[in-house]
């Protein structure tokens, strides 16, 4: 998900989100641990995705309390 995708988002949207995400990086990194991945390139795009999410979530509520 690119950074222009999560500025997007509605915060709601950007929590669900995330929440989809975290599972979907569990998910393979189990199913990489019992079986190698094709691409496991797909963890680290994952991951960086997850980071974008949650940075944007933190921008969000300082920018919120800060008001």
């Amino acid at each position: 998900m690119k950074q222009s995708e999560v500025q997007k988002l509605s915060v709601a949207e950007l929590q669900e989100e995330f929440a989809s995400q975290k599972q979907a990086y569990t998910d393979l990194k189990m199913a990489h641990a019992i079986t190698p991945l094709d691409n496991p390139a797909q963890i680290r795009t994952v991951r960086r995705s997850i980071a974008r999410l949650a940075t944007e979530l933190t921008k969000r509520q300082s920018d919120n309390s800060a008001e």
